[in-house]
């Protein structure tokens, strides 16, 4: 019965890694470049929530959106200073770009913020569905919902859109796009945006979930972040969602059967373990 709930808490954890794997996967897609700036957009995203309850009350689906257009304004920011005068200049100039933007981001926000631990509401809070035995939390499916909810209209923006079709051709081949009127350096930055959007989501949903909100929060998130998308698979959405699930699903099962203080390990170990089977990830093709 523990275990059935630890499995239920994983995938409600797993969702959240799911969501930041899904908008990182939209990132490097679209850009091409592995960015070290996720996790403090991720950690914007989750203060501008917390600002947010305290100017203008609990309002979680006002807050979400507020954490997408915040997160999204950096993505801007962060495509203008690291990305948009180096796309055709080698690689390691824009990662080093994202390194020094990363640590202006962690010391911007905690001088800002400050450096303490900051609460969050407790939304539903001893709310929960009795299955059988097992207790579900409200918070528990308001996450997964939103998740899944998120995942379908990115899903439907990409394959059903004019700008989505941009987007993937982009990710495909960017000279080939530019050699059919495809406006590369606009078509980058929207999907930046997006990306960093839904990061920015993820960190309200994570700062909810433990009901709490730090500067340095950014640090830990982009790597579960990035170890998600590279566990399904460099450049597959769908195999970055699947990859945050499982890392979320054995974090939690793991600490059930061991310890708490071994949660990192069991996420990197996972990580670790398939990639010595699969280089490539769950759902990466060979030469990714």
């Amino acid at each position: 019965m523990y275990l059935l709930e630890q499995l239920i808490n994983g995938i409600c954890q797993g969702s959240i890694y799911a969501l930041m794997a899904i908008g990182y996967a939209v990132i490097y897609g679209v850009v091409g470049l592995v960015t070290f700036t996720y996790g403090e957009i991720i950690m914007m995203g989750s203060f501008s929530a917390f600002y947010y309850f305290i100017l203008f009350g609990d309002n979680l689906f006002f807050a979400l959106i507020a954490g997408f257009i915040t997160a999204a304004v950096v993505g801007i920011v962060v495509h203008k200073v690291c990305y948009q005068r180096f796309l055709d200049a080698p690689r390691y100039i824009s990662l080093i770009c994202t390194i020094g933007m990363s640590m202006f981001l962690k010391n911007f926000a905690t001088i800002v913020f400050g450096s303490e631990m900051k609460g969050m509401p407790a939304f539903f809070a001893g709310k929960f569905i009795e299955i059988g035995t097992i207790r579900v939390g409200y918070m528990q499916l308001l996450i997964i919902g939103v998740v899944i909810a998120l995942s379908l209209v990115l899903t439907i923006y990409l394959k059903k859109t004019r700008m989505g079709m941009k987007l993937r051709a982009v990710s495909q081949d960017k000279k080939a796009a530019a050699l059919v009127g495809i406006n590369v350096k606009t078509t980058t930055l929207i999907g930046n945006c997006i990306g960093c959007g839904l990061g920015g989501v993820a960190g309200i949903l994570l700062g909810v979930y433990y009901n709490s909100v730090l500067p340095t929060m950014g640090g830990m998130a982009g790597l579960k972040a990035f170890s998600s998308m590279v566990l399904g698979g460099l450049g597959s959405i769908s195999g970055a969602a699947i990859g945050g699930v499982l890392i979320g699903v054995v974090e939690n099962l793991g600490i059930a059967l061991t310890s708490s203080g071994l949660r990192d390990v069991f996420a990197f170990l996972l990580l670790v373990l398939v990639l010595v089977i699969r280089p490539q990830g769950l759902f990466g093709k060979k030469g990714n």
